[in-house]
């Protein structure tokens, strides 16, 4: 699928990037509000996936430490390289920072998307907000 990613700050990405958390996360996987907006996102750098007529398919963040997360692809656009997409522009940016590695906390159905990524799982799973996560990481 052809697609534009974009990048920016909370500020210039958020309304966008929030909606479709909000979709996602919260409306569709039941993530606690508190839990989805924990404070963070002004820190971050963002992701947006735009289809060919700039409506947004996607987003994801990374952290100033290396972590990537709020991977959120709408239901209708999954399976269509999105999530790829977003992965590499984040990864991408940590390595043009000089980051060593970058990390997430994957769900655990997502690990073989991860995989193929050449994300390493480590430890054991664990819960958060409500659903079994492993921790993964890439060395860059």
């Amino acid at each position: 699928m052809p697609l534009t990613i974009r990048e920016g700050g909370w500020t210039e990405l958020g309304d966008v990037a929030g909606e479709i958390r909000r979709v996602v996360f919260i409306d569709e996987q039941q993530v606690p509000i508190e839990e989805e907006w924990d404070g963070l996102d002004p820190d971050c750098r963002h992701f947006l996936a735009l289809d060919t007529e700039g409506r947004p398919l996607g987003t994801a963040r990374l952290l100033p430490d290396g972590h990537i997360g709020r991977v959120a692809v709408f239901h209708e656009a999954r399976g269509q390289g999105v999530g790829q997409a977003l992965m590499q522009a984040a990864i991408d940016t940590a390595r043009r920072r000089g980051d060593a590695r970058v990390m997430l906390a994957a769900q655990i159905q997502a690990l073989p998307f991860y995989e193929r990524l050449g994300f390493i799982a480590e430890g054991e799973t664990f819960m958060e907000a409500g659903i079994a996560h492993r921790n993964m990481s890439l060395p860059l």
